[in-house]
């Protein structure tokens, strides 16, 4: 989505990004972020809590209007209501991002890219 929101806005359409993956969006260079610390999925808030949804939207909405620089991040101040346990099962020894032959074959894809765009 990061990357649509970039050509969207070059193309003169702006946009709001709501995420929970600061570091990857950020990276992405996205003009407006609203960032949500909730497990992946989920960065519109918790399931049918209605008022935390429209919250988040109202800020993302707001911030459309009010960034008066690019690459505008604000950090919603809201906590998972059940805790915080579900960082401990992201990206750990036993719950890796990919397995060791996953990560050479991601390594190698990237790497044909990298020689293809040159």
């Amino acid at each position: 989505m990061s990357l649509v929101a970039r050509h969207l806005e070059e193309n003169g359409i702006p946009t709001v990004i709501i995420g929970a993956a600061r570091d990857i969006v950020e990276h992405c260079g996205v003009p407006r972020f609203v960032f949500t610390d909730f497990p992946l999925g989920s960065p519109c808030g918790e399931p049918f809590d209605v008022a935390m949804q429209q919250r988040i939207v109202g800020v993302a909405l707001d911030l459309l209007e009010t960034a008066d620089a690019p690459r505008t991040t604000v950090q919603m101040p809201l906590v998972w209501t059940k805790g915080e346990a579900w960082k401990d099962t992201v990206f750990t020894v036993e719950q890796p991002f990919l397995s060791g032959e996953q990560i050479k074959n991601w390594e190698a894809r990237k790497q044909r890219y990298r020689d293809q765009k040159a």
